[in-house]
């Protein structure tokens, strides 16, 4: 059945039923869009530029079917990188397997509200995004190499970046930090038998704590190029990397083309004034922007967004080694 046109062009009308143009991905579920769902999917589309041609609603089965031995299993087969992956997972985390640029995947995640806040104007942001949706994220820390954030994110957070809701490998940390304004008593930094690094412009003195690997780079304006960052992963083995924030960290991921894929997770919420989501260098005109495949998901109350920026990412490597 083809999709009705709205005179946008591109876009299905409301309640339109649609259909996937990658055929060789079958869907865990098709069905009709109702007119609250597709009000996010054009809210994305108008503020982030997107144009969806084509796209897959699929409710991603998760606590349901997520027991532990099964989500655990599921991460040994996708490491060893060779057999098949099972259909309920291979949607969404088949595409961060194996790099179509190069040897690397690159994936960005961010969470955000229907109105596209990060968090609230007093800076508040925990929790956005329902359980389901952190259980998301905790998937994909499992699936990479290391996970990397910028300095405004781990100061304002601390975060931890560990697997901790769901069974799997602890991946490698990292802080971009080009001034040294992370104190060594960061939970990042945290001791507990995994690399941990810090990523900061070249002649800036640090406080660090034990064990914590220094990684100088060029800066320019008091920013590192996002590619001399991966470059710098790559020669130390990481080949999966999660960039997964802030927003000013992976808006600059993106704009440097560095990203293959972009995982952005709304939650059905309005939290009027805050900070912002994705943010990039402004546009002429509308018919400039990239336009790119996107496989849309269900995860409980949360609408995934799965942006494939494979098209118009860099080659940036091959990894040493792959972990």
């Amino acid at each position: 059945m083809n999709a009705r046109r709205s005179f946008a062009g591109d876009l299905p009308l409301p309640g339109a039923f649609v259909e996937h143009r990658e055929f060789r991905i079958i869907p865990l579920e098709i069905r009709w869009i109702s007119a609250a769902e597709w009000s996010i999917v054009a809210l994305i589309v108008h503020r982030f530029r997107i144009s969806i041609s084509a796209v897959l609603l699929g409710k991603l089965r998760t606590r349901e079917f997520a027991s532990s031995d099964a989500w655990e299993s599921f991460v040994q087969r996708f490491r060893r990188g060779k057999q098949p992956l099972p259909q309920a997972w291979a949607d969404l985390f088949g595409p961060l397997r194996n790099g179509g640029v190069d040897d690397l995947v690159i994936v960005g995640q961010i969470g955000q509200s229907l109105d596209g806040r990060i968090a609230t104007a007093s800076g508040h942001s925990k929790y956005i995004n329902c359980p389901a949706g952190i259980e998301h994220l905790h998937r994909l820390r499992a699936l990479v190499d290391i996970v990397v954030i910028g300095v405004g994110t781990a100061v304002a957070d601390d975060p931890q970046l560990t697997v901790r809701q769901v069974a799997g490998p602890q991946p490698a940390r990292a802080v971009i930090d080009p001034r040294g304004r992370l104190g060594a008593n960061a939970r990042l930094f945290a001791d507990d038998g995994v690399r941990r690094l810090l990523i900061t412009a070249e002649g800036t003195r640090c406080t660090l704590h034990p064990g914590v690997e220094v990684v100088t780079l060029p800066a320019q304006d008091g920013n590192i190029a996002p590619s001399a960052i991966v470059a710098s992963l790559t020669r130390r083995g990481m080949r999966r990397v999660l960039i997964e924030g802030g927003a000013d960290t992976l808006s600059r991921f993106i704009a440097a083309r560095c990203l293959d894929r972009l995982h952005i997770t709304v939650s059905p919420v309005m939290l009027g004034a805050g900070g912002p989501g994705i943010e990039l260098p402004p546009l002429e005109r509308a018919d400039q922007a990239h336009r790119m495949p996107v496989r849309v998901h269900m995860i409980e109350d949360d609408v995934l967004f799965d942006c494939d920026l494979s098209a118009q990412r860099v080659v940036l490597g091959v990894a040493k080694k792959s972990t």
